[in-house]
């Protein structure tokens, strides 16, 4: 059950990375020039409720983590960061194959 659900997570932070690199890859041909959206510029444009919340959390809990950690991360771009959340997700639940083979007992 916990590995579905971080399956589903893996899927859903990678369908929302390739819909953010597409946007870029839209935005830099229409401009002629490379075009990285920050992950805190998508953010607080699909949701700033959500955006506040969090960082108003976090400087709450971690404000020693809030200027180095949560700055930087949120200065990458946004198809970057998604696809290390989907990545991350997927090999926590990824499960290893039996080293004996598929027809063991």
């Amino acid at each position: 059950m916990i590995r579905f659900v971080l399956k589903a997570i893996s899927l859903f932070s990678l369908v929302v990375a390739v819909m953010a690199g597409t946007i870029d890859a839209i935005q830099s041909v229409s401009a002629s020039e490379p075009v990285l959206t920050p992950l805190a510029v998508a953010w607080s444009t699909a949701s700033p409720d959500t955006i506040a919340l969090v960082a108003d959390g976090i400087m709450r809990k971690f404000p020693y983590a809030w200027d180095p950690a949560a700055l930087w991360v949120l200065s990458q771009p946004a198809f970057a960061v998604l696809l290390a959340v989907s990545l991350f997700f997927w090999v926590i639940a990824y499960r290893r194959p039996p080293i004996a083979g598929r027809f063991t007992a």
